[in-house]
């Protein structure tokens, strides 16, 4: 006669992991391969020049662009402004009044740099070239 062995109760009330670790697995393969995050870049070009010549100061009056740290984000000289298509149509009048007068960024070292991106990408739009960006000698 053939008597199999009886099931000990502590086994017969653990549950099989494998399947469930399975579906998690393949839903995060799912997952890694399905998100869709776009990055988003701007190309500027730096132009090659000596360090004694980046790091001179204007000689004459300026445009001053000031990118600030949390609200207002932007200035123009000096002057914060508190919505972007104000500072863009101040910022172009300026231009259009002293179209020799070179324009300089400020930054603010606590400053988004989303601000300091969407203040080169309009410069760019409106082909703007005359920029200099003020940086602090170490």
């Amino acid at each position: 006669m053939i008597r199999s062995q009886p099931e000990s109760e502590s086994t017969s009330f653990t549950p099989d992991l494998t399947p469930l670790l399975d579906i998690i697995f393949i839903v995060m393969v799912f997952l890694l391969l399905t998100a869709n995050i776009q990055i988003k870049t701007m190309d500027i070009a730096i132009p090659q020049t000596n360090d004694s010549e980046v790091l001179e100061s204007p000689n004459r009056e300026v445009i001053a662009i000031n990118v600030l740290s949390g609200e207002p984000s932007w200035a123009l000289q000096g002057e914060p402004l508190h919505d972007w298509e104000t500072f863009t149509a101040q910022l172009l009048e300026a231009i259009q009044q002293a179209p020799d007068k070179p324009v300089v960024i400020a930054a603010d070292k606590q400053a988004n740099v989303e601000s300091m991106l969407k203040v080169l990408a309009f410069m760019q739009n409106n082909n703007i070239n005359a920029t200099n960006i003020v940086m602090e000698e170490q």
